[in-house]
C-alpha cells in the first residue's frame, strides 16, 4: 500500500513537471515494490519505467537507459514478448534512444511496439497513437516528410476521435504536423496548426507549463523566420522563462530556448547579444547531452556562423570542423539500417550544412583549411547512397546466410513486381488503386532493404570510409603522377553573413559550380566557377548538338570549355591525366569533346571519370575477378510488329533502312509494345569481340533474354548491345527517331511516368516466354529491364560493364548523389568500371568504336585510355562528336586483370572474310555457336 501511494504520488509529481520531488517518491516505491514481490514482478517494472522517464525528462539520458532496459527485460519475461506492457516499454526506450540521436536503435523499437498494439488494442487505440507519433517524428529527423506526414494524419485523427479534439495529447501531434509543414515552406499551414496548438496547451496545462513553452517556442521561431521580429521576441522570452523556472538553468529545452533567442538577435544584425545565447546553448547540450550529438553539432554551426558575421574566421573554423565531425559520426552509425531512400533523405537534410561550408571556401579559396575541410565534406557525402547501398549489396552476396540472400531474392522480385506495374499503367485499374498498389510495393521493398542494412551492419562496417582527417592523404597518395583530381560541386550558394533584417526564409540563394583540386602531391585548390544557369545552359545545348550529327557542334563546345575548363587551366600546371568526378548537368556531357577553338580534350587529356574521388581508394579484397565474358546482343523482340520486318530489312540498301520503319514510330506507346526494330550492328558488334575473346559466351537473339541477364552471377566482362532508354520529361523532335538508333522510340515513353528515377531508365531485352493466346509472340512485359532491377544483379568481381545502347549513361541528376539510372545501378550491383551512353547512339559507327576498344583493351591499356584511342581512331573516319564521343568509362582506368592476351594476328584475307562471312571458313579463329564457323548451329 506504501508503495502504491508513493508511486502515485511520484507520478503526479512528474506529470506536473516537477521532476526533483517526484524522484525520491518514485526510488521509494521502487524500493518498497522490489521488497514486496522481488526483481522480476511488473510492479517493480512499472516503478523502473516510470523513473526512466522522469530521468530522460531530467535530460539524464545515462541514468534512464538501464532502468528502462530492465523493465522491458521484466515485462518480457513475465508476458512474453507481445503484451501491450512490453509495447509500452518498448515505447519508452525508443523515445530515450531519439532524444540522444541513436534512431537507429529507436526504429525496430518503435516498430515493434506498434506492432504489439495493434494486435492486441486495435489501429485505433490512444497507445497506438503515440507509437505512431514516435515512428514519424523519426522520419521526419531522417528527412522522410511523406511517411512522417502519413503516420501524424493518422494518429491525430486516432487522438481526436479518443480523446476529443482538446486533449494535449492532440496539441502534441499538431505541433509536430506544423513543424513539418514548416520544413516544407507551408509557413500559412503551420501558423494555423501552431497556434491551434498553443490554445489546446495553454488551457488544458496552463500558460506556464514546459509544453505550452514549446508552443510559444515554435510560433515565435516561425514569426522569427519570416522577420516578424517584434511578435517573437516576448514569446521567446516567455518561454524561456518558464523552462528556467521548472527545469532549472541547466536542461536541454532550455537550452533550445536559448538558441532560437541567439538565431533572433542574429538575424537582426546585433550580434553581441546573439553570442552569449548561443555560447551558452552550446554548454548546455555539451553537458546533457554530450559532445557528439547532433544537437551539439547544430549549435556548434550557429556558433560558427556568428564568429564568421564578426569577421573571426579563425575561431569560427575548428567550430565548423567539429559539427561536421559530428554529422559524419552520426551518418555512419545511422545508415547501417537505412534503405536507400531513407540514405538519401538524410543526405539532403544535411545538405544545408554543406552548401555553408561550399560558400565558405568560394569567399576564401586561399585558406587551406578551409580547402581540406570542404574537401574531405565532398569526398565523403558525394555519391554516399550508392557507396552505401553497394555496401550492402557486396555483403549480400558475399558473406551472408542463405536465408538473407532468399530474402535479397525477395526484394528482386519485389522490384520486378514493381517495375512491371509502373510501366505497365493503371489498365483497367481506377486510379487510387493503382496508386495503392505500388505504394505497398514500394514500402514493401523499402522495408526489406533497410532490414538487409540492419543484418549487414556488422559487415559493412569494415567497409566504413577512412577517418576523415586522413581522407585527403590516402586519396591523394591513389592519384598517379602527373595528375589531378578536379571534383565538381554544384550547390544553392546563400550568403554568409545575411544583411541585418533579412530573415531565414528570405534569405537569397543562387545556383552555382565549384571545383575543388587535388594534387598526387597533396596539394589542394579552389575555384568558383560562377553561377549554374549559364553553365548548366551551356552543358544542355552542347548535350543536344552532340547529340545530332546535322547539328554544328563547335559552338557549344567552345562554349561550355571557356565556362568549365578554360578557368583550370592555370591551376593545373603540366598536368595531363584528370580524374573528373562531375555533378549537375556536367554529369551528362563527355569532356572529350570540349573544345578549345583549335582541338578537342581529347588531343591533349587522358580523362577518367570517377562517381566521386573515393573511387581511388584500393577496394576491399575481394576473390581473383573471374575470367568469363558474357555478351548478350542483339535480342529478338518478337514477331509483330518487327518480326516481319527484320526478314525485310535485310533485303534493304543501307540509305533505306530507316525510311522503312517510320510508320511504326507512334507517340504515347507503352515501352513493352514500342516497335522495337532489329540490331544487326549489335550482332556484329558481339561476333567482333568474341573473335577477340574466344571465350566470350554470345546470348543473341532469343538467348538475350532478361531472365538470362538477372541470372547472370559476376561474369569478368559483361557486354549488352541492345536498345537501351531514358524517360525524362523532354520531348525529342521526330527527326532524330530513325532506326539504326538504340531506343530511337523511347523518348516519348509511357504515358505514365513512374516517380521512381530508376524505373526510367533500363534495357530491351528478348522475352523468354511466348503468348499463349498468340503463339509466336511474345510477353511484353519480359522485354524491359528497368535499373532499379538491375540494381540487384551479382557484379562484385565484375571488371567491366558495357552498355552498347542509346542513352545508357542518362538519368534523373540528383545534386552530389550523381545520376539515378543505369549507371547507379551498375554502382550499387558491385561494377569496378561501366562505359555507357550518354545519347542516341548509331548501330554501325558503335559496332566500330566497340571492336576497336576491346583491341586496345586486350594491348594492355587502361579501360578509359583504350576508350580514348578507340574514339581517336573512329574520329579519323567520323569527325563529328556525335558518333565518336557517346560514350564515358566511369570508375577504375586499371588495365584489365587475367584476360587472355591479344590473340596473334590473323591473315588479311581471313579477316576480310571474316567480316563478311562471320569466319565460315575454318582456317580463320572458329567461333563456337556460329553456324558454319566449327561451333555447334
Amino acid at each position: 500500500m506504501e508503495a502504491r501511494k508513493a508511486f502515485d504520488e511520484g507520478q503526479r509529481l512528474a506529470e506536473a513537471v516537477r521532476y526533483a520531488e517526484a524522484v525520491p517518491l518514485i526510488e521509494r516505491a521502487l524500493e518498497l515494490s522490489t521488497a514486496n514481490h522481488g526483481e522480476a514482478h511488473p510492479e517493480v517494472a512499472r516503478c523502473l519505467d516510470l523513473l526512466g522517464n522522469t530521468r530522460r525528462q531530467q535530460g539524464d539520458f545515462a541514468r534512464a537507459e538501464p532502468l528502462l532496459q530492465r523493465g522491458l527485460a521484466i515485462r518480457e519475461a513475465v508476458y512474453g514478448k507481445h503484451h501491450p506492457d512490453v509495447a509500452r516499454s518498448l515505447h519508452n526506450l525508443a523515445y530515450l534512444h531519439y532524444f540522444q540521436g541513436l534512431y537507429a536503435r529507436a526504429e525496430p523499437l518503435y516498430e515493434r511496439a506498434l506492432a504489439i498494439q495493434e494486435a492486441t488494442l486495435g489501429a485505433h487505440h490512444p497507445d497506438v497513437a503515440r507509437s505512431l507519433r514516435g515512428l514519424a517524428i523519426l522520419y521526419k529527423a531522417r528527412g522522410h516528410h511523406a511517411r512522417a506526414k502519413s503516420l501524424y494524419e493518422r494518429a491525430l485523427a486516432t487522438q481526436e476521435a479518443t480523446l476529443g479534439a482538446h486533449h494535449p495529447d492532440v496539441a502534441e501531434l499538431l505541433n509536430s504536423l506544423a513543424l513539418l509543414h514548416e520544413e516544407q515552406g507551408d509557413h500559412a499551414r503551420a501558423q494555423e496548426l501552431h497556434e491551434r496548438a498553443l490554445a489546446i496547451r495553454k488551457a488544458a496545462l496552463g500558460k506556464d507549463h514546459p509544453y505550452t513553452a514549446e508552443s510559444l517556442d515554435n510560433v515565435a521561431s516561425l514569426y522569427s523566420s519570416q522577420g516578424a521580429y517584434a511578435r517573437a521576441e516576448p514569446l521567446l522570452q516567455h518561454a524561456l522563462a518558464i523552462r528556467e523556472a521548472v527545469y532549472g538553468k541547466h536542461h536541454p529545452d532550455v537550452a533550445r530556448s536559448l538558441q532560437s533567442l541567439a538565431s533572433l538577435h542574429y538575424f537582426q544584425g546585433n550580434h553581441a547579444r546573439a553570442e552569449p545565447l548561443y555560447q551558452r546553448a552550446l554548454e548546455l547540450q555539451e553537458a546533457a547531452l554530450g559532445t557528439h550529438h547532433l544537437y551539439v553539432a547544430e549549435s556548434l554551426y550557429y556558433l560558427a556562423r556568428l564568429r564568421l558575421a564578426q569577421q573571426r574566421l579563425a575561431e569560427a573554423l575548428p567550430l565548423f570542423e567539429r559539427a561536421f565531425a559530428i554529422s559524419e559520426a552520426h551518418l555512419r552509425q545511422e545508415v547501417f539500417s537505412f534503405s536507400e531512400e531513407r540514405t538519401t533523405s538524410v543526405l539532403h537534410l544535411l545538405r544545408a550544412y554543406e552548401e555553408c561550408l561550399y560558400a565558405l571556401v568560394r569567399a576564401h579559396p586561399d585558406d587551406a583549411r578551409v580547402r581540406d575541410l570542404v574537401l574531405t565534406t565532398v569526398l565523403l557525402r558525394k555519391s554516399r547512397s550508392v557507396e552505401e547501398v553497394a555496401d550492402t549489396s557486396r555483403i549480400i552476396y558475399r558473406s551472408l546466410n542463405q536465408a538473407d540472400r532468399e530474402t535479397f531474392e525477395r526484394l528482386r522480385t519485389l522490384r520486378t513486381q514493381l517495375a512491371t506495374l509502373s510501366l505497365a499503367g493503371p489498365a483497367s485499374l481506377p486510379p487510387a488503386d493503382y496508386r495503392q498498389r505500388l505504394k505497398v510495393l514500394a514500402d514493401q521493398g523499402d522495408d526489406i532493404e533497410a532490414n538487409l542494412a540492419r543484418r549487414s551492419a556488422p559487415l559493412r562496417s569494415r567497409y566504413a570510409p577512412p577517418p576523415p582527417e586522413k581522407l585527403i592523404g590516402l586519396v591523394a597518395q591513389s592519384l598517379p603522377r602527373n595528375s589531378v583530381l578536379v571534383e565538381f560541386v554544384a550547390y544553392r550558394d546563400s550568403p554568409l553573413v545575411p544583411s541585418p533584417g533579412t530573415p531565414p526564409s528570405r534569405t537569397p540563394s543562387e545556383p552555382r559550380y565549384l571545383a575543388l583540386l587535388l594534387f598526387a602531391d597533396g596539394g589542394t585548390r579552389a575555384l568558383d566557377l560562377g553561377p549554374a544557369a549559364s553553365i548548366d545552359d551551356a552543358a544542355v545545348r552542347l548535350h543536344a548538338a552532340l547529340a545530332d550529327s546535322t547539328v554544328a557542334y563547335r559552338p557549344a563546345a567552345q562554349a561550355l570549355y571557356t565556362r568549365v575548363f578554360r578557368p583550370l587551366l592555370p591551376l593545373l600546371g603540366e598536368v595531363r591525366h584528370l580524374f573528373l568526378s562531375l555533378d549537375g548537368q556536367l554529369a551528362l556531357v563527355p569532356f572529350a569533346a570540349l573544345h578549345d577553338g583549335h582541338h578537342f580534350l581529347l588531343d591533349d587529356w587522358d580523362i577518367t571519370y570517377l562517381t566521386s574521388g573515393k573511387a581511388l581508394l584500393p577496394r576491399a579484397k575481394e576473390a581473383p575477378p573471374a575470367r568469363s565474358v558474357v555478351i548478350l546482343a542483339n535480342p529478338e523482340f518478337g514477331s509483330s510488329p518487327v518480326g516481319s520486318l527484320q526478314a525485310a530489312r535485310a533485303t534493304q540498301k543501307p540509305s533505306e533502312r530507316s525510311a522503312s520503319f517510320q510508320h511504326f514510330f507512334t507517340r504515347n506507346l507503352d515501352l513493352a509494345d514500342q516497335p522495337w526494330p532489329p540490331l544487326p550492328g549489335a550482332e556484329e558488334e558481339a561476333y567482333a569481340i568474341k573473335r577477340l575473346l574466344p571465350q566470350a559466351e554470345l546470348l543473341l537473339g532469343r538467348a538475350a533474354t532478361k531472365d538470362a541477364l538477372l541470372k547472370l552471377a559476376a561474369p569478368g566482362i559483361l557486354h549488352i548491345a541492345t536498345h537501351g532508354f531514358f524517360l525524362g520529361d523532354a520531348s525529342v523532335s521526330e527527326d532524330t527517331r530513325a532506326v539504326g538508333y538504340f531506343g530511337a522510340v523511347g523518348d516519348k515513353g509511357p504515358r505514365h511516368l513512374p516517380s521512381h528515377p530508376l524505373l526510367r531508365s533500363g534495357l530491351v531485352l528478348a522475352s523468354a516466354r511466348t503468348s499463349e493466346a498468340r503463339p509466336g509472340a511474345v510477353h511484353r512485359g519480359d522485354l524491359i529491364v528497368t535499373a532499379l532491377e538491375l540494381a540487384g544483379l551479382d557484379l562484385w568481381g565484375t571488371q567491366l560493364v558495357v552498355l552498347s545502347g542509346c542513352d545508357t549513361g542518362r538519368g534523373d541528376v540528383k545534386l552530389g548523389q550523381g545520376v539515378y539510372g543505369l549507371r547507379h545501378a551498375l554502382l550499387v550491383a558491385g561494377a569496378e568500371t561501366m562505359v555507357t551512353s550518354l545519347w542516341k547512339i548509331n548501330d554501325d559507327t558503335t559496332r566500330q568504336l566497340m571492336e576497336s576498344y576491346y583491341h586496345h583493351l586486350l594491348a594492355g591499356q587502361g579501360r578509359s585510355s583504350a576508350l580514348r584511342r578507340a574514339m581517336r581512331a573512329l574520329r579519323a573516319r567520323q569527325p563529328h562528336p556525335h558518333f565518336w564521343a557517346p560514350f564515358i568509362a566511369i570508375g577504375q582506368d586499371a588495365p584489365l586483370r587475367g584476360l587472355a592476351p591479344l590473340p596473334t594476328r590473323t591473315p588479311r584475307r581471313c579477316r576480310e572474310r571474316g567480316a563478311r562471312t562471320h569466319l565460315a571458313n575454318r582456317r580463320c579463329a572458329p567461333v563456337p555457336g556460329r553456324p558454319g564457323s566449327g561451333g555447334p548451329g
